[in-house]
């Protein structure tokens, strides 16, 4: 039952990581963070998951502690069936409030079905949920920037324009990763200015910071600021 899960997540209530947490994401009320360290979190997906406990968990939305959505996160990571993932992922994604929920969900067995969850990132990036847009480029960054990897795959990050400060980093995160593993065919993006200028800056500056961009290529990107 949910209530048993939430009774055993306020038993391991930590009220000064509470309160780090709340710092870390501002949308969130601090009343609707409990303050359960992430590894004991993921340890009590782990116990959980599989039993009729975690399945009547998943099927209960919305939560409302930050806590729960994590679990919620944690325990559709952890399944192994892609069908039955995708669908408790669909039935999530309308709930997702926060950045942190967001950039946790990342089910393993994604990366056996890439042509079938390539299908569903191109619904997510059309979403206009924030958090929806954000999960489904960090997908693309996680899943298609290595041995899957096309032109396309940038184009499709670059069509996303929006708003929203999480939006924006992730696209910016993209396409810094993508010049760390794909820089060839990601340069003109930055070159060319296709990105909105807040994001061509952001990328530029995460990339910089990264130890897999060479110095010569830290130099070139700097001169690329918009």
């Amino acid at each position: 039952m949910k209530d048993t899960v939430l009774i055993r997540l306020l038993e391991l209530q930590d009220l000064k990581y509470r309160d780090f947490q709340s710092r870390l994401m501002p949308d969130i009320s601090k009343e609707n963070i409990i303050g359960v360290r992430t590894p004991l979190l993921r340890s009590m997906a782990k116990e959980l998951n599989g039993t009729p406990e975690a399945e009547t968990f998943l099927q209960i939305l919305p939560h409302r502690y930050f806590d729960e959505n994590q679990l919620h996160s944690f325990l559709i990571s952890l399944n192994k069936n892609f069908d039955s993932c995708i669908e408790q992922t669909e039935l999530f994604l309308p709930y997702i409030d926060n950045w942190a929920t967001s950039d946790q969900l990342s089910p393993k067995i994604f990366k056996k079905h890439k042509p079938e969850l390539m299908e569903h990132i191109r619904k997510w990036l059309k979403s206009d949920r924030t958090y929806t847009l954000r999960f489904g480029t960090g997908m693309l960054m996680e899943h298609f920037l290595d041995e899957d990897f096309r032109p396309e795959i940038l184009e499709l990050a670059a069509s996303v324009h929006s708003s929203e400060y999480y939006v924006n980093m992730m696209t910016a995160w993209f396409f810094a990763t993508a010049l760390t593993k794909q820089y060839d065919a990601t340069l003109p993006y930055i070159t060319q200015r296709r990105l909105d200028t807040w994001v061509h800056n952001k990328t530029i500056q995460k990339a910089i910071e990264s130890y897999r961009i060479s110095d010569a290529q830290k130099t070139l990107l700097r001169q690329m600021k918009a």
